[in-house]
């Protein structure tokens, strides 16, 4: 159980400078037990005070990190059991799995094959995170050899899948510089698992059938000196692996309990593709911070990291893009210019129906602050004067010899107050993006 407020508060040196952010320290003591702020924001806080408060300031779902460079995963460090009350932060990582039953060649294509999987979506990336090397075959040295060959073709870390000790010993003398997950240590292992993690200094996944047994492992693993930690409750049943995450992380953030402070993983268990990717979807929305699955298949992964995109976004924040001039094809002087908003939905759309048209186009999101236009139109931030301004300071005039600019029909009302206020001649387009091809090759082919 964390220490309470009034507890963290008498072990701050109360100065009340507010350095820390907050204005009072008692202020900063409630953000502290409550896992809203880190003890490393106080200058002031003592060594005593702050071996005292290490378990308080820590986030109640520990900070769990692998690989390197460009390709570090963050994992856990949420504060939340709901995204309504603040956000999510790490998304949840997903891992493509490959058989070391499988050939070289196999495993080279199926690695090479996860490589690719970084897609473009409304102007976010989308990837996978990670490559799971799983010890299906039994075999230590058939596990080495795939291990081997997907270490030298990918940049990403590994999950190496063995609860073979010296397999893993193995693979981490080959892949250990880019930190893999080493899954799993169990009740068995856990002394020698435990002890390679820390020579090598990667994260462990811990894994035991049952929440009790779960936390009991967990301790275990603690007193050896090790907090680097990736729970899997052993379920395989997807109803019962959402429910042991639920409970996990409310455990987690309400109660304190240290031994469930950490990243939870899964593994989608259908032979199905498409059923699979309904079970990461359901993972994803309940608290896993990894899930490992079988398809590397871009139709089947595309919605599902849309899916996580949308999960892990600022609910109070919607995904925008900056106001500025953006061309579509190869524009010149004569090219139309089309207004929207800056909301990345809309923005995105009209592009894709631009593109579509064939007719190489200007297009300028006006800032709504990520609102679409009706909205935009209805709470006064799609103004005349306002994209007047804007079509002004953004220096499109200076890249046509025209002064025309199309705007959406839903929004028509404004069109002569538009021309008014910018000395554009304002032309009404159609009131949903599908309609401009059709549109943009009656007026301007």
């Amino acid at each position: 159980m964390g220490l309470t407020g009034l507890e963290i508060y008498k072990q701050l040196p109360k100065k009340n400078c507010g350095e820390c952010g907050p204005p009072t320290c008692l202020a900063f003591a409630m953000n502290l037990a409550s896992g809203k702020a880190a003890l490393d924001a106080c200058p002031y806080v003592s060594d005593a005070a702050r071996e005292a408060l290490e378990s308080a300031s820590a986030p109640p779902i520990a900070l769990v990190k692998a690989g390197t460079g460009d390709y570090v995963v963050e994992m856990g460090d949420e504060t939340e059991l709901f995204r309504h009350d603040k956000k999510f932060y790490h998304e949840t990582a997903y891992a493509i799995k490959v058989s070391d039953n499988l050939s070289e060649e196999e495993i080279s294509e199926k690695v090479k094959a996860i490589n690719s999987l970084i897609i473009e979506r409304v102007g976010m990336h989308y990837k996978v995170q990670f490559v799971a090397i799983d010890n299906e075959s039994g075999n230590a040295d058939a596990f080495v050899k795939a291990v081997e060959v997907a270490n030298s073709i990918t940049d990403m870390p590994l999950v190496l899948m063995s609860k073979n000790a010296s397999a893993i010993g193995k693979a981490l003398s080959i892949a250990a510089d880019k930190k893999p997950l080493v899954y799993a240590a169990t009740e068995e292992n856990y002394e020698e698992m435990t002890s390679l993690a820390k020579e090598k200094n990667v994260p462990l996944a811990v894994y035991a059938k049952g929440l009790d047994a779960l936390a009991d492992l967990v301790q275990k693993i603690v007193n050896l000196g090790h907090k680097q930690l990736v729970l899997d409750p052993g379920s395989r049943d997807l109803s019962q692996t959402i429910a042991n995450f639920v409970q996990i992380r409310r455990q987690a953030i309400k109660k304190k309990f240290r031994p469930f402070g950490y990243p939870v993983m899964a593994f989608t268990r259908s032979a199905e593709p498409l059923q699979e990717v309904v079970e990461a979807v359901s993972l994803t929305g309940r608290y896993a911070s990894l899930v490992v699955l079988n398809t590397a298949d871009p139709a089947h992964m595309v919605p599902l990291m849309s899916w996580r995109q949308n999960l892990y976004t600022d609910p109070q924040v919607p995904i925008q893009v900056q106001e500025k001039v953006y061309a579509v094809g190869e524009v010149n002087e004569n090219s139309p210019v089309y207004i929207t908003t800056n909301f990345s939905l809309s923005f995105y759309t009209v592009q894709g129906e631009v593109e579509a048209s064939k007719i190489p186009s200007y297009i300028i999101p006006i800032n709504t602050d990520g609102t679409s236009v009706l909205t935009a139109y209805s709470a006064g931030k799609y103004e005349p004067e306002q994209i007047a301004a804007v079509l002004k300071k953004i220096g499109i005039e200076d890249q046509i010899s025209h002064r025309k600019v199309v705007i959406p029909g839903l929004v028509a009302v404004i069109s002569g107050k538009l021309e008014d206020a910018s000395g554009w001649k304002v032309i009404v387009g159609p009131r949903e993006a599908s309609g401009i091809p059709s549109f943009a090759k009656s007026q301007f082919a």
